[in-house]
């Protein structure tokens, strides 16, 4: 079991930035695929980015070169640093864990209960 708790989430103007937190508790964090998700109005969930237990990363066509995702295993913390948001990034950001990196944007075995990002233009 993986237990994650998002932070972070608040009300930024258009072109700043925040940094989201994802604490994990549990067994075997490192073992893990970590990535971020929104609701995508229509299509039901948007992928936004990954990270495998060795750092590797891959990112949503929307976000790809303004967010950034990291992970410090001895924190059993995964970071999503947002730059240059816009309007249309506001959304509940959700965390999940999984065992697959390279299907992460399709199978996910745990989940957090998201923090709220608003961008004001």
């Amino acid at each position: 079991q993986l237990q994650l708790v998002e932070s972070g989430g608040g009300l930024v103007q258009a072109g700043g930035s925040l940094r989201l937190s994802c604490a994990a508790s549990g067994r075997s964090f490192s073992s893990y695929a970590l990535g971020w998700f929104r609701p995508a109005p229509g299509k039901g969930r948007e992928f936004v980015a990954a990270i495998s237990f060795t750092s590797s990363t891959y990112y949503g066509d929307s976000v790809e070169g303004r967010f950034t995702i990291s992970r410090d295993n001895a924190k059993n913390t995964v970071y999503l640093q947002m730059n240059s948001l816009k309007p249309a990034d506001t959304a509940v950001y959700y965390c999940a864990a999984g065992i697959d990196f390279y299907n992460l944007d399709s199978e996910q075995d745990y989940w957090g209960q998201g923090t709220q990002v608003t961008v004001s233009s």
